[in-house]
């Protein structure tokens, strides 16, 4: 790989006596992640060994190093929202966000979804999460997903972040902002962003961190933590983007929980050394940064979460929808799901939290239970990935191997004794709904999903 010639320059400033170290790892294997979702697998380490898993991740208990050739995003457990594809030093910044009891945590960079499903996961789906993302096809693909991993607990939205800003004054507790950012950290992985760097670039994203980061100070209650992270080794990206937000808001630098294996921050600036950098010389990851930011000052009125009013005839749109869901979970579920529902337009979702959602662009708004038309209750692909499968009443239990769950999984009907809606899973998760009648059951897999071929 021909690395440009400024960057290189910049690195030897940066690294000194470790500059030929670190251009020696460009010709030394790369490191493929994933990290096991906890929300469905109480035995990380178990579920590790059997996808092969290599070792594990130092600053990510969940996490471990993995050869991608070996297993793909077809692999049962991956449709049953069991592990996550991740830049293992990407498991750093959610790893070492500080969480209260049902925390309001904001996910401002979202897409595609390692860190809005890792938070979640300790959060534990309790308290609320917002997970936004400002391009509309990169936040679909957020949205599914939070769907596919199981989130109980998290709004997609699909804004800008001052218009966000505007919305939640005030408002998180914590607040995830992996900046879009150079990539100087990923170089070895995407040869493609080596063309698109240029000293220039890096100065105009450090000035939209810097933008970014103001909107996401406005949402921050007075005591509540920022993490930023990039994947990029520019200073003028990271540690001055730190300086900042010190400088402009008084924010204090603090030690990130965990991370204390990874190298500190660069510079001569009070406490930057509690800032983390992961280098591929020097650590099993890519390129990285991670600062862990608090606000130590009280500015404006918090945000009171509100209900948003609903029309009369909304009302009694709602009551008949949440009548058929009723139905429907008495015949399919071992348990009632309790909380605040919303229909929007033929869709049945149960809210995470009471929160005032009018006037922004939501794509996910909690757990989206299914549609209801004409008196009739559908359940989401997102309800079949919510529980473990013991909370529903009929289950079809399939091993990875079996001839059924191939055919499952590429949209074919399959034989079963049972009867009425019911859920195809692998050790005890979820990977979608079939419809029994006879003997077979009617596929219900999304087309999208099926395996072709």
């Amino acid at each position: 790989m021909t690395l440009p010639k400024d960057f290189c320059e910049r690195m030897k400033e940066l690294l000194g006596d470790e500059y030929d170290d670190f251009i020696h790892s460009y010709d030394t294997k790369i490191n493929q992640g994933i990290r096991i979702n906890t929300l469905k697998c109480s035995d990380t380490a178990a579920i590790a060994s059997e996808l092969g898993a290599q070792a594990q991740v130092e600053w990510c208990p969940d996490g471990y190093y993995i050869d991608k050739e070996k297993i793909s995003g077809n692999h049962p457990y991956h449709a049953a929202g069991m592990f996550y594809f991740q830049e293992p030093s990407a498991m750093s910044a959610a790893e070492g966000l500080p969480l209260g009891e049902n925390p309001h945590i904001l996910d401002l960079c979202a897409a595609p979804g390692g860190k809005t499903t890792h938070i979640a996961a300790k959060m534990k789906n309790k308290g609320l999460l917002v997970s936004n993302e400002i391009i509309p096809k990169r936040a679909a693909i957020l949205a599914g997903n939070v769907e596919r991993m199981g989130l109980t607990n998290t709004i997609v939205t699909n804004e800008s972040p001052d218009r966000l800003a505007a919305k939640f004054p005030s408002f998180f507790d914590g607040i995830i902002v992996d900046a879009p950012c150079s990539g100087e950290g990923m170089f070895r992985k995407e040869p493609q962003a080596v063309d698109a760097w240029s000293v220039e670039h890096t100065l105009s994203c450090g000035a939209r961190q810097k933008n970014i980061l103001d909107d996401a100070y406005k949402m921050l209650r007075c005591g509540g933590y920022i993490m930023y992270s990039t994947c990029t080794f520019s200073y003028d990206e990271n540690e001055a983007v730190v300086q900042y937000m010190v400088e402009k808001y008084g924010m204090e630098i603090c030690d990130i929980p965990g991370l204390s294996m990874l190298s500190p921050g660069i510079g001569s600036f009070p406490n930057i050394e509690k800032c983390r950098r992961v280098f591929p010389h020097k650590h099993d990851g890519e390129g990285h940064f991670t600062a862990l930011l608090r606000r130590t000052q009280e500015d404006g009125s918090p945000c009171v979460p509100k209900k948003k009013k609903i029309k009369k005839t909304v009302n009694t749109a709602l009551s008949d929808a949440i009548k058929s869901y009723r139905e429907f979970e008495k015949k399919a579920l071992n348990h009632q799901c309790e909380g605040e529902f919303a229909l929007f337009g033929d869709n049945l979702y149960l809210l995470p939290e009471s929160v005032d959602i009018s006037g922004i662009k939501i794509l996910r708004c909690g757990l989206h239970l299914g549609t209801v038309k004409r008196g009739r209750f559908e359940p989401s692909h997102a309800l079949s990935h919510a529980f473990a499968a013991d909370a529903y009443k009929n289950v079809i239990a399939l091993d990875t191997v079996s001839d059924e769950l191939k055919k499952y999984m590429h949209g074919e009907v399959i034989n079963a004794d049972t009867n009425g809606w019911c859920v195809i899973a692998v050790n005890n998760c979820g990977i979608g709904w079939g419809k029994a009648s006879g003997g077979i059951v009617k596929n219900h897999y999304p087309k999208a999903l099926r395996i072709l071929g």
